[in-house]
């Protein structure tokens, strides 16, 4: 039998004051770091450099694998990587309709948790990867504020 689950990506990107780079997600109420899914056929590296550029319309390198996460309830292997941008302008669209930095301290009250968590890894600065599994249930909200789980969301 063959199990199969799915790949995530996402850039961590902090600017000069180190704040933390954040998108509002259009079809919830949510703030997360931008990345996605990865596509069939992709590596890992052109896939957060698509999805980074995809959802802030910026161009990055990838300067550190951050973590490697595995979320075995929701079939889901993310990886985390440090970014710096090269060029481009934040741009919105269809996916985000605000892009942001925040302090780390004062992150929206509707950041996903596991992408925090994400976040907090990268800003230990760790010469290691760090490998964990991620077992909390991922909660979304809906823009009327309801709760509601999500087993495809990152």
């Amino acid at each position: 039998m063959v199990k199969s689950f799915s790949i995530g990506v996402f850039g961590i990107i902090f600017d000069k004051q180190n704040k933390i780079l954040l998108c509002h997600r259009r079809d919830y109420d949510l703030w997360n770091l931008p990345g996605g899914g990865l596509k069939p056929g992709e590596s890992i590296l052109d896939g957060v450099k698509r999805e980074i550029k995809e959802e802030t319309g910026l161009d990055v390198n990838i300067s550190k694998l951050i973590g490697i996460y595995d979320k075995p309830e929701e079939k889901d292997i993310v990886f985390s990587f440090a970014c710096n941008i090269i060029k481009g302008k934040i741009t919105l669209n269809n996916e985000a309709d605000k892009i942001e930095y925040f302090e780390i301290n004062k992150l929206p009250l509707n950041t996903v948790p596991k992408q925090i968590e994400r976040i907090k890894d990268a800003l230990r600065n760790s010469k290691k990867i760090i490998i964990k599994k991620q077992t909390e249930k991922t909660v979304k909200m809906t823009s009327r504020g309801e709760q509601k789980n999500k087993q495809d969301f990152y």
